[in-house]
């Protein structure tokens, strides 16, 4: 009865393509049109056996997957290969999406965030507004083991970090520092030459020693600034779970704003008996549903990863009726495993982070880490990262 309840609200509330979308929060496609084509096909991978051990994280953590299925296969706890996989790219100065290096709030302030959950134990641990302190997602699991707290923030996370032996440091990087220059010289009439100068598309390239490339990537994180995250997720031999979510936040933001990553019950959730799951994207629609704790508690009632994944990104596109042009102004991913070792994820959008590339995630189940197709929502290309 819950299903056909949930089913017929989402088919009388959903306008055109959407209702394909909302059809396959329930496993079908439905065949309906918006008048010229029909509704979106069904794509990703076939689901896929429970395989153990196993981890799992948003595309920007592939390269990092090595590190967190070492510890896995040596035994090791399932927080620890999460944390250890995200800690890389977290130290990774050329990577912008979290830690050193990440683009900074709107005042050239890096501010971090970052949550973890251990399934065995039943603990949590999150920081948020952190600042000078590359290292959040293994500060949340300090403020975990060390705490009788589950989330610190702003200043008080930085001094207990520093307390607990963390390296106070400045987190913005020459290259990120220049992208916030040109944002400022795009946004703001003062933070550019005058009128007696060249105009600030010189003043950009100038910055970039005319570097193509660069002042690509630079006006393209202007134009759309990026949710850099990173969320990981692992289950061992035994089928213990864990994860963690990562990020350096929106860039540009407001000084003090935070997103869905250190919410527990949003960006991360974490239920040992049944799986986890995380997002990426824009953070307040996270919020709003609940994303992470949705997703588990669709797979405690039998779901699937990528169709629990979906139900959360249903839930996005119903807060606006099924408005693409409001729609596509963010994009959103959730990524889910169960303790059998069952992975998925889903998308609001066919395209990826990487500008020309279909939305991925990245998983390492004992061969190569590799990126495969996360199930999409709609099958057409919204905001672009």
């Amino acid at each position: 009865m819950d299903r056909w309840t949930r089913r017929k609200f989402f088919l009388t509330s959903l306008a055109g393509s959407a209702f394909a979308g909302a059809g396959r929060l329930f496993g079908k496609t439905l065949e309906v049109t918006d008048g010229n084509r029909p509704g979106p096909r069904l794509l990703g991978p076939a689901p896929v056996a429970g395989t153990r051990p196993l981890i799992i994280s948003s595309a920007n953590g592939l390269n990092a997957l090595d590190k967190g299925m070492q510890i896995l296969k040596g035994g090791g706890d399932t927080l620890e290969a999460a944390v250890a996989a995200v800690t890389v790219v977290e130290d990774d100065p050329n990577d912008d999406s979290v830690g050193y290096g990440g683009l900074p709030n709107e005042e050239g302030e890096v501010e971090l965030d970052a949550s973890v959950m251990h399934g065995p134990t039943r603990r949590a641990g999150s920081v948020a507004s952190v600042r000078r302190i590359k290292n959040v997602s293994r500060l949340a699991k300090t403020v975990m083991e060390r705490t009788n707290h589950v989330m610190i923030v702003g200043d008080g996370a930085r001094r207990f970090g520093l307390a607990e032996g963390f390296e106070e440091m400045n987190l913005l990087t020459e290259h990120s520092r220049k992208i916030w220059l040109a944002w400022k010289a795009k946004t703001s009439f003062n933070w550019r030459p005058g009128t007696d100068s060249p105009e600030w598309k010189e003043h950009v390239a100038a910055l970039f020693d005319y570097d193509a490339e660069k002042i690509a990537y630079a006006m393209r994180v202007i134009t759309s600034p990026p949710t850099g995250t990173i969320n990981c997720l692992a289950v061992n031999a035994k089928g213990e779970v864990s994860g963690t979510t990562t990020t350096s936040g929106l860039a540009w933001k407001i000084p003090g704003r935070v997103g869905d990553s250190p919410v527990i019950g949003a960006g991360l959730f974490v239920d040992g008996e049944v799986g986890g799951a995380g997002s990426t994207g824009k953070g307040e629609e996270n919020i709003k549903i609940c994303g992470g704790h949705t997703i588990v508690e669709m797979m405690r009632k039998g779901m699937k990863p990528d169709d629990a994944c979906l139900e959360a990104v249903g839930r996005v596109v119903r807060n606006y009726n099924g408005d693409k042009k409001k729609l596509t102004t963010f994009h959103l991913y959730f990524y889910a495993v169960n303790r059998d070792g069952e992975y998925g994820s889903a998308s609001l959008w066919k395209n990826g982070y990487e500008e020309g590339k279909g939305a991925m995630f990245a998983v390492h189940d004992g061969t190569p880490a590799r990126l495969v197709p996360c199930k999409t929502f709609f099958d057409e290309i919204g905001h672009e990262e």
